[in-house]
């Protein structure tokens, strides 16, 4: 008998076939977002599970499904996991760390390009028929990205790659970390750390990476938008929840700051429709690792990390585990 595993999302057919040779899989094809009710009882007598950022995991959720040994997210966060329900379960819970930071930093960086020359403000501008100048000096007016300071707020793997690109347009980077680089990759992206108050203060784009967490819930609420320059730039690529949305909604319309880039959203796929309203905003559906060769590489990891979880589960002690981010689990007997 194979081990039972669902798969809570659509996966490519290259993954699909990997995971059939090794489990009896019940897949997801038509992609239907199942309520986390629906997915427990789908996945009520598996032994893995594999995730996508939409899918909900919380103690209720664990204790439905008695058999669930392994779970396997589909994207580096995994705040919509219950990490603690899962260890004290012994439930393995893994993710995909890596393979998308350079999408996910060009997503980053694009935003930076669209919010400060103002792309889809002059695009809506051409489709709706109102260009009716060919040239005029004083017609959608942006701001300088080269030679501009750009502030990073998370300076994992994904901020360095973007404070790599931002090294090409001559940008100075300021970083708010847990952690300071090391003094010659400081020097190399032309990077000082900073505490946040400084980086707001001072930056004219501001980039968001950090994991959501309840301590970094609203991290960027009005007093901290209060604290950017009129003229800045916030861009948010980390998590729903990092910016309260509302408050940020409010900031773009009475000027507090000059623009916004948000590729993610409190309540997702629901967004504020005071967001909605504002013209000085670029919003993207969290595709910030949505490029072809990065979403596949994401998937079969998810696979082979679930594969060597649940071998290693199954007694197979000389398989090296993949990306376990709650190793405390294995105490759990």
């Amino acid at each position: 008998m194979k081990p039972k595993i669902t798969i809570a999302r659509w996966v490519f057919d290259d993954v699909l076939q990997r995971l059939q040779r090794d489990f009896d899989v019940s897949a997801n094809p038509s992609d239907q977002i199942f309520q986390p009710s629906e997915l427990s009882a789908r996945a009520v007598d598996c032994d893995g599970l594999i995730t996508a950022v939409t899918d909900h995991v919380d103690a209720a959720f664990i204790a439905a499904c008695p058999k669930l040994k392994v779970i396997s997210n589909i994207g580096v966060g995994v705040n919509n996991i219950d990490l603690a329900a899962c260890t004290a379960r012994g439930i393995l819970v893994c993710n995909t760390p890596d393979v998308l930071n350079a999408a996910t930093a060009d997503l980053g960086f694009a935003l930076i390009l669209a919010t400060a020359r103002r792309i889809t403000e002059a695009e809506q501008f051409v489709r709706a028929g109102n260009w009716k100048k060919a040239f005029a000096v004083n017609q959608f007016l942006g701001h300088d990205v080269a030679g501009a300071t750009l502030g990073i707020i998370g300076m994992g793997r994904i901020g360095q790659a973007v404070a790599r690109r931002a090294v090409g347009f001559d940008m100075r980077v300021l970083y708010c970390n847990r952690t300071q680089l090391p003094t010659a990759q400081e020097q190399a992206l032309n990077a000082s750390r900073v505490s946040q108050a400084a980086l707001l203060a001072q930056s004219d784009f501001v980039l968001l990476l950090v994991p959501y967490s309840p301590a970094a819930h609203h991290l960027i609420g009005a007093r901290e938008l209060l604290l950017m320059k009129p003229s800045a730039v916030l861009i948010n690529i980390a998590r729903g929840g990092v910016v309260d949305d509302a408050a940020l909604a409010s900031a773009l319309a009475n000027g507090t700051i000059a623009a916004a880039g948000l590729d993610v959203f409190e309540g997702e796929p629901v967004v504020n429709p005071a967001l909605l309203a504002c013209k000085n905003v670029v919003l993207t559906p969290h595709i910030g690792s949505a490029t072809h060769s990065t979403r596949m590489n994401m998937a079969m990891l998810a696979a082979q990390n679930l594969t060597a979880a649940l071998q290693y589960a199954a007694g197979d002690k000389n398989i090296a585990l993949q990306n376990v981010v709650n190793l405390d689990a294995l105490k759990i007997k």
